[in-house]
């Protein structure tokens, strides 16, 4: 599964993504700023709200478990000492509540990739950040929800391709080099096909974009971003 916009009538789908960004911001600066189990216990019922509330489920995090291994691994190596009492469960602790940290992040990133297509995520960071600035930050997030998945298929098809041409009994850096080469040269191709095409359409900085108008919904979501915002402000007091 790719995680990609997936089109529904959830109670996120109507929310304005400049609300949604918000609460992004807010909870990724909540995150760093609650450190202890109590306020990730608190958070990671916020994140599963944001995904529940886009239509999503667990299914969706699927997308990044090339994450994961990290993630778990990273207490292990973190705790682990060369010499007596060769494991701190101190810092151990320390390091996996931060790994728990970041999937809560993911969690809450899955809802709104999930929830917002992608020309309205470029309508909101080109209203939100003024000038150049904000549509070379525009195209560049539109460019990338476009063609990750993309480049992630192509990554897949040479892995499949490089087994069915006998490739599981390589080694295993042999078997990522073939795959890595392939990647690469299918992301230089499609840059190339992708500027010709740009070129081709008279590609603009400024086109039109959907308009974008705060709701009932937005309100609500605002108001969620700025608490989170103001929790973690409350810290640093």
């Amino acid at each position: 599964m790719t995680l990609s916009y997936v089109p529904g009538d959830s109670l996120a789908h109507g929310v304005d993504p400049r609300a949604k960004l918000l609460v992004q911001v807010g909870f990724a600066a909540a995150a760093y700023a609650y450190t202890a189990p109590r306020g990730l216990a608190a958070l990671t019922v916020v994140a599963v709200a944001c995904l529940w509330l886009s239509g999503g489920s667990p299914r969706d995090l699927w997308s990044y478990r090339a994450a994961f291994p990290v993630l778990v691994l990273a207490p292990l190596v973190a705790g682990a000492t060369l010499g007596a009492p060769w494991f701190r469960l101190d810092r151990a602790a320390t390091t996996g509540l931060a790994s728990y940290r970041v999937v809560l992040l993911l969690v809450v990133a899955a809802g709104y990739v999930r929830s917002t297509p992608v020309r309205e995520s470029r309508a909101a960071l080109q209203r939100s950040v003024p000038g150049k600035p904000g549509q070379f930050l525009g195209v560049g997030v539109a460019l990338v929800f476009r063609f990750l998945p993309l480049l992630k298929r192509d990554l897949v098809t040479a892995r499949a391709a490089v087994r069915a041409r006998g490739g599981g009994a390589l080694p295993v850096h042999e078997r990522m080099r073939l795959v890595a080469v392939a990647g690469v040269n299918r992301a230089f191709g499609r840059a190339d096909r992708l500027g010709t095409a740009m070129n081709a359409r008279c590609f603009a900085w400024n086109p039109t974009l959907p308009r974008l108008a705060f709701g009932w919904r937005d309100a609500g979501a605002a108001a969620v971003g700025g608490a989170l915002l103001a929790a973690a402000a409350a810290t640093a007091v």
